[in-house]
């Protein structure tokens, strides 16, 4: 239990250390990535109003069937990027959290980019 405890910890300091680099604003905003043993959480955020422009979960009631997996990573990461089109935003800045990028992070990264978000 102690060592689940510990990496808890040393993600949430990860993840302190990029917000302090990385910001978003209106026309580049941050997009965030949390994940729980559950479900998969993509926001759009722009830090200077401090609003979000744009969420994805597999909480929604359409997106329900969606898994948290690799696979429904990818998608999130696809329909994160539609959404994100349809506001006129091409670029983003990726915050994975504190979380390593690999497996899940990164098909959500893919899946944003296929989708043609550059970042």
């Amino acid at each position: 239990m102690k060592k689940l405890v510990e990496g808890n910890k040393r993600r949430i300091r990860r993840r302190k250390s990029i917000r302090a680099k990385v910001s978003g604003t209106s026309e580049r905003p941050r997009l965030s990535i949390f994940k729980s043993n559950c479900h998969l959480y993509i926001q759009a955020i722009d830090d200077i109003e401090g609003k979000t422009l744009c969420a994805v979960s597999n909480l929604e009631k359409e997106l329900r069937d969606v898994k948290t997996n690799v696979e429904g990573a990818k998608k999130l990461g696809q329909i994160a990027g539609e959404r994100l089109k349809e506001l006129k935003i091409e670029t983003v800045v990726f915050d994975r959290g504190g979380y390593l990028y690999h497996g899940k992070i990164k098909a959500i990264a893919d899946g944003a980019r296929e989708a043609g978000i550059k970042f």
